[in-house]
């Protein structure tokens, strides 16, 4: 599905992220895993086109995009919910999941509708689709971001911390529609989290390190060793 390789990216002079392999198999989730400021988002923000990398490949199935713009990798099939949801404040929820739309390969067209699948993974949406997006609890706005990212028929969804900063019963819930998005349609998921118990759903996991891969493989053999290596605090 995803498949990254000797990928160098660089703020200025400064070396980020460094020979970066990495595979996100069709239908699976894998999990990047590391402290703060060692380079996650970067690799993220990379992979979606937000920033560029001046050495290596990202291929996306058989075709290389690196040199695609954000909008194009999206209608491919890549979506992606940032760090901070990005919900827009004085839109409505509704108006906010038809927006996803724009991300499909043929973009918005017609009077699209939110389908019940989306609702059945978000119950608390559809109570809601009159209400102002700034006006949702962060959960409820990390919901929403998901939604609309998946909107647009993605094939990846990227998400970067989604239970950053919120309520306990919030994140299970989140966890629980993440696993259901992998299992049920089959849609791959690249993760980067810091809860524990949500790295633990994933199928595969990378540990990062000053921009580096330092350790990867099935999330079912993270060892304590590594979670505290590159996890705690």
């Amino acid at each position: 599905m995803l498949r990254i390789s000797g990928l160098n990216v660089y703020y200025g002079e400064s070396h980020i992220l460094r020979n970066v392999d990495m595979t996100v198999p069709e239908g699976q989730m894998v999990c990047l895993i590391g402290r703060n400021g060692v380079g996650k988002t970067t690799l993220l923000k990379t992979i979606v086109g937000l920033l560029a990398g001046r050495s290596g490949t990202v291929a996306f199935g058989d075709r290389p995009i690196g040199a695609l713009p954000p909008h194009q990798r999206a209608r491919l099939g890549i979506g992606y919910v940032p760090q901070g949801r990005e919900v827009i404040p004085r839109l409505t929820v509704e108006e906010n999941l038809l927006l996803g739309c724009e991300a499909r390969p043929g973009g918005r067209r017609g009077q699209e509708t939110v389908p019940d699948e989306i609702y059945d993974l978000f119950p608390v949406l559809k109570t809601m689709l009159g209400r102002m997006g700034g006006d949702l609890s962060g959960g409820q706005q990390q919901q929403l971001a998901i939604a609309r990212a998946l909107m647009g028929r993605p094939k990846l969804l990227v998400l970067d911390e989604p239970t950053e900063g919120i309520q306990p019963s919030i994140v299970l819930q989140i966890e629980e529609a993440v696993r259901q998005i992998v299992q049920a349609t089959g849609i791959s998921v690249l993760l980067v989290e810091q809860h524990l118990h949500f790295v633990r759903q994933a199928d595969h996991y990378y540990a990062m390190q000053r921009g580096t891969i330092v350790a990867s493989g099935p999330t079912a053999e993270l060892s304590n060793a590594t979670i505290q290596e590159f996890l705690a605090v």
